[in-house]
């Protein structure tokens, strides 16, 4: 465990790369140029830090402010949107414009990310279900983004994220190139 702090943001994160959750979060400081010092956490030999400022679940991510913690992506994306309200902004102005993003984002994590992590868990036949679920869900949200954001979001474009190019981005792993563009 580190003793001292360089920021006043500290970001704990899982040991391997390609956690969506994790990198959720840190897309998001990133994209709002927030300096924070990132922690990586062995799940399998769980730090004191961890333990103490995620004692409910022991996981990660977990953005810890000015010694407070906030645990849970969604709930740590939304707390960064409140907290530093500088451009980019991750959510519109308008409360309506803002439902219908938080539901899509719902939609990304409850049945697309959650229909792909049985995709690479299953085997064989559960497997092919799981792929076809994929799809079906793919294109229920690709039909939702042409209806309800139709001529494209106003609050993203290929400068500026929000939430849904986040939630997308870090589910599918495109993060990576945007990490590459936005250095």
């Amino acid at each position: 465990m580190r003793k001292f702090i360089t920021h006043k943001y500290l970001f704990l994160s899982i040991s391997y790369f390609d956690c969506a959750y994790s990198k959720r979060v840190e897309l998001a400081l990133r994209l709002k140029s927030i300096p924070y010092e990132y922690m990586e956490e062995d799940l399998s030999n769980k730090s004191q830090l961890l333990l103490e400022y995620n004692p409910v679940h022991k996981k990660v991510p977990v953005l810890i402010h000015n010694g407070k913690p906030i645990s849970e992506s969604h709930i740590i994306l939304e707390y960064i949107e409140e907290t530093w309200k500088t451009a980019p902004k991750l959510l519109p102005e308008d409360p309506y414009e803002r439902a219908k993003v938080r539901f899509w984002g719902s939609f990304i994590q409850q049945q697309l990310f959650e229909s792909i992590l049985k995709l690479v868990t299953r085997h064989g036949e559960a497997q092919e279900k799981a792929a076809t679920e994929v799809i079906e869900r793919q294109g229920v949200f690709e039909e939702g983004m042409k209806k309800y954001f139709g001529g494209g979001a106003s609050f993203t474009n290929e400068k500026n994220w929000g939430l849904l190019d986040i939630l997308m981005g870090s589910t599918f792993g495109a993060y990576e190139v945007h990490e590459e563009t936005s250095n």
